[in-house]
């Protein structure tokens, strides 16, 4: 089956533009999911919402949304209210500057994007664009209006294709200063730090997707599957235990088996005096 595209409009760099859509990259649409059901019946339940002061049932016609006040009353903010205030589309992916992949930092990443052209005569256009940001080794950062909100992207070529993603706001990411204030700066010995590399090193690898398994969605495929077939669900495996250790002394053991342990520095043997130096002194 075709991926439907969640957007579709132009990109635009200066006077050159094509036609392209945005298809999710990333979807959570194959996980298994739940309704809710009345036990009894076995019936699907249904949502309603309530008067919290009330508890009586709310009409959709009289739901409204609603902005809490410090005093705790509400300022009600009608439905064209917020349309009257939405950007106006233009269907349009605005490129507004080129910079280098690495001057963004990844926190700001919030949502991926493939980036493909709507018809064979817009593939020409897009290829171009890709192929100068491939060659000039940078990503773009475009402007548009997508689902009803001004949103900011990095577009980048990646492989064949091209990846457009979402970046959150300036006041979405949260400052690292509220977690990390309050830790100390830690001096390290230089043996803590060779250790801390060697280990490192013997742990090098690369980041092979398939070989990360979701074990919670496999159980609870395997859960849904048991009830169907009448078979009794599967029992949780014990957890291994694990002792908390010291760190330093981990790293130790860790490097001794391996054979690789730093050398500890041997006090030198005293040399036993010898008859003439037992000589001379007496003679002293």
């Amino acid at each position: 089956m075709a991926a439907r595209a969640s957007w579709k409009g132009h990109l635009k760099v200066g006077d050159l533009a094509c036609a392209v859509g945005l298809y999710t990259a990333v979807s959570s649409s194959d996980r298994v999911s739940f309704n809710i059901i009345n036990r009894r019946t076995g019936h699907r339940v249904e949502r309603q919402f309530v008067d919290s002061e009330t508890g009586k049932p709310v009409e959709r016609s009289d739901q409204v949304k609603g902005y809490q006040m410090e005093n705790g009353d509400y300022i009600v903010i009608e439905g064209d209210e917020i349309a009257e205030i939405m950007p106006e589309s233009d269907k349009v992916l605005n490129i507004k500057a080129f910079i280098a992949y690495d001057d963004i930092d990844k926190l700001y990443f919030d949502r991926p994007y493939y980036l493909a052209p709507v018809d064979e005569h817009d593939e020409e256009a897009l290829s171009l664009i890709a192929r100068g940001m491939r060659d000039g080794k940078v990503a773009a950062l475009a402007e548009a209006v997508l689902f009803r909100r001004n949103r900011t992207l990095l577009i980048r070529p990646h492989d064949n294709y091209i990846v457009a993603t979402m970046l959150n706001f300036d006041y979405e990411v949260r400052s690292a200063d509220t977690v990390f204030e309050d830790i100390p700066d830690i001096k390290f010995d230089k043996e803590m730090i060779e250790l801390a590399g060697h280990i490192i090193g013997t742990k090098h690898g690369s980041f092979e997707p398939s070989t990360y398994e979701d074990r919670y969605e496999a159980a609870l495929v395997e859960l849904v599957k048991a009830k169907i077939e009448g078979r009794a669900p599967p029992k949780k495996k014990p957890a291994p235990e694990r002792k908390v250790v010291d760190l330093m002394e981990a790293l130790r053991q860790s490097a001794k088996m391996s054979g690789k342990a730093p050398a500890k520095k041997v006090p030198a043997k005293k040399k036993a005096p010898s008859r003439s130096d037992s000589r001379s002194k007496k003679a002293s």
